[in-house]
């Protein structure tokens, strides 16, 4: 279970059995500092919106490539969050097979 389902967890407890936060927390096996903790997240709309821009521009650009891209233009920022944000946009390449003629994985005579 995801962390924040859990502080909801906790604080569903707190509120409808009017428990303490150190009790809820232990009956969900919840460690009360992770209760506690607030994400500090820069918000990543400019650099979203710049990975769309590029895939637009270059569709057959997977994320690795557009990672390089924003690294030249001077981006501060590691391949995984670049992969991160391109799978969240639905940008992933897809790695289908090519279509085949429908007699050629049949055997043929003398085989």
């Amino acid at each position: 279970m995801r962390p924040e389902r859990r502080r909801e967890l906790v604080r569903q407890l707190e509120w409808t059995y009017r428990v303490s936060e150190r009790r809820g927390c232990a009956a969900l096996r919840f460690n009360p500092s992770s209760h506690r903790y607030r994400a500090i997240r820069n918000d990543q709309a400019m650099l979203r919106g710049r990975i769309r821009e590029l895939a637009a521009a270059r569709v057959r650009y997977g994320y690795l490539r557009i990672y390089i891209l924003l690294r030249r233009e001077g981006w501060k920022i590691n391949h995984k969050r670049v992969y991160r944000l391109y799978r969240a946009e639905g940008l992933s390449m897809r790695h289908g097979t090519e279509a085949h003629e429908p007699g050629l994985l049949t055997r043929r005579p003398g085989q």
